[in-house]
């Protein structure tokens, strides 16, 4: 197997197999071999299987070449030499005019008068690449400045502000499919009856020693209620669960432990206890929390102290019992 062209159909199979796995492996916009590590397997084996065709035609090949007498091997090298000065000679041509170059036994001709301390100079002229590329940069120059000096189709400044808005429309559309990337900027009500299980699976793992199972509050506070310490709304709650309670008190910062993704879901779950009736509920604690954003008129919220006054007449009348 020490022929170019062997060589040439190994490339092609090669060529092929991974066109046909990109296009029969589904991946969406991702290429196979990133999505599905196991198609490099498959272009291993296609591999393997051209060298062993091509290691089987060259000794198919000797071994026909010594089932031949002696004549017969001499026409077989002489008209393989003939074949490989043929192959690929358009090649070769197309090459030798791509330098433009005057062989050895010519170069007599262009041999300048200069000596360098006994190195001479040869006058070849430029090669007709570089003289073709060198004349496809002037066009390209003369296209460029009319269109985009005299004719002034756009400008840096417009491509520039139409890639980042592009950008930023992809940016957003790859925020909405990984959850992991959530923050307390971007974080949102989650109401889909999966991430409300998760949410609650996470709770009663972590939370329910000090909110109670039904979010009636133990040591932490009562969730059921419209009184939040550090406000109220998903992201107050996601935050709270993010960074943890107040310094030297309330509950750890579970950034260390849980994604981002699980937060939000735990702290719609959260937000889930409010109206709700526990068991046994813990009094108010901090501020009735007002979302801002809500439409006005739509707020129906209690004063601090008719809570507080009602709290006060109950532990009164219990006293008195």
């Amino acid at each position: 197997m020490r022929s170019i062209a062997s060589y040439i159909r190994i490339i092609a199979f090669l060529a092929l197999a991974y066109i046909l796995i990109e296009v029969t492996v589904e991946t969406g916009d991702e290429s196979a071999f990133i999505a599905e590590p196991l198609s490099w397997l498959g272009l291993g084996i296609v591999f393997l299987f051209a060298v062993a065709i091509e290691i089987s035609l060259a000794a198919l090949k000797n071994i026909l070449f010594h089932s031949l007498n002696e004549e017969g091997q001499e026409r077989f090298l002489v008209a393989e030499k003939a074949r490989k000065e043929k192959q690929f000679r358009w090649i070769k041509t197309l090459y030798l005019k791509l330098l433009d170059s005057k062989p050895v036994e010519e170069e007599h001709d262009i041999i300048l008068d200069h000596n360098y301390d006994g190195i001479k100079e040869l006058d070849n002229n430029l090669p007709p690449w570089w003289v073709y590329g060198f004349y496809v940069t002037i066009i390209f120059g003369v296209v460029y400045l009319i269109r985009f000096h005299v004719y002034n189709d756009y400008n840096q400044i417009e491509e520039y502000e139409t890639e980042v808005a592009e950008a930023r429309i992809a940016i957003e559309e790859y925020k909405k499919n990984a959850k992991d990337l959530v923050d307390v900027n971007t974080v949102t009500l989650l109401t889909d009856a999966a991430d409300l299980k998760a949410g609650e699976a996470i709770f009663t793992a972590n939370c329910v020693a000090c909110h109670k199972a039904d979010g009636g509050g133990g040591i932490g506070p009562n969730l059921t209620d419209k009184y939040w310490i550090l406000g109220g709304g998903i992201k107050n709650v996601f935050n709270t669960i993010s960074e943890g309670g107040r310094d030297g008190k309330g509950m750890v910062a579970w950034k260390q432990t849980l994604k981002p993704a699980e937060m939000a879901q735990v702290a719609s779950y959260v937000l889930s206890f409010e109206g709700t009736t526990p068991a046994d509920p813990k009094e108010p604690q901090g501020d009735i929390w007002v979302d801002p954003d809500a439409p006005k008129g739509e707020e129906k919220t209690q004063p601090e102290t008719e809570t507080k006054e009602t709290v006060s007449d109950s532990t009164s009348v219990a006293v008195n019992e």
